[in-house]
């Protein structure tokens, strides 16, 4: 008989891939309803995370201040809550809010729903748009860009992109509705160029090089 405790050897978790600007791009472009290429700008750009999205309701958008609120709320179904009770006040750039805008008054209507984001083609008319409703526009969105891609992905490369353009790792949390710096610093996907080119503003790499002249 084998002696001793079996032991689990750690795993490496392996963390989402980033996407490039232009391919965010290409999926917000090739959208042809104003729902969904708002729902894919939303993400891209703030960094929500798709639950956070299908949770919102049209009076967490506040239009003339240009931010959204993440307000967490208890309810049966899961796309209502915000994970871990998380609250956050967001901005969001002009240029969403006017598609926002053109969402609500050429697709939306006068359809009564307290949520933003809900069933306007099939399904029952109204609903709050579920997360396998997502997960099919994510397929149809694969075949028509010719890339692999999550809406996850969209959130890590938010946080990647902000980091690389030298926001601080607590605007980037306070952004991602994050409770410590930590779990913000997971999101960063940094390379051997991004760690050189920060030392080396620092001059970190100066003081170093120095001690072997």
């Amino acid at each position: 008989k084998p002696r001793g405790r079996p032991v689990r050897l750690p795993e490496r978790q392996r963390l989402p891939r980033t996407l490039s600007l232009e391919q965010v791009a290409v999926v917000v472009d090739c959208q042809q309803r104003l729902r969904d290429r708002f729902l894919f700008a939303l993400l891209a750009s703030t960094g929500m995370r798709v639950g956070q999205a299908l949770g919102l309701r049209h009076e967490d958008i506040v239009s003339w201040e240009r931010r959204i609120e993440i307000v967490p709320r208890e309810g049966s179904n899961g796309r209502a809550r915000s994970k871990g009770g998380a609250r956050g006040s967001v901005p969001v750039p002009g240029e969403l809010v006017r598609l926002w805008s053109d969402y609500m008054h050429e697709e939306y209507g006068a359809l009564e729903s307290d949520f933003v984001f809900v069933n306007l083609w099939k399904g029952e008319i109204g609903r709050p748009l579920s997360y396998s409703s997502v997960n099919e526009l994510v397929r149809r969105t694969r075949e028509l860009v010719g890339f692999h891609f999550t809406v996850h992905q969209l959130r890590h490369t938010f946080a990647t992109l902000a980091y690389r353009d030298g926001v601080a790792l607590e605007v980037i949390g306070a952004v991602l509705t994050h409770s410590s710096p930590s779990s913000t610093l997971i999101y960063t996907h940094l390379t051997a160029e991004d760690l050189r080119r920060v030392l080396a503003d620092r001059g970190v790499l100066d003081r170093v090089a120095d001690l072997l002249i």
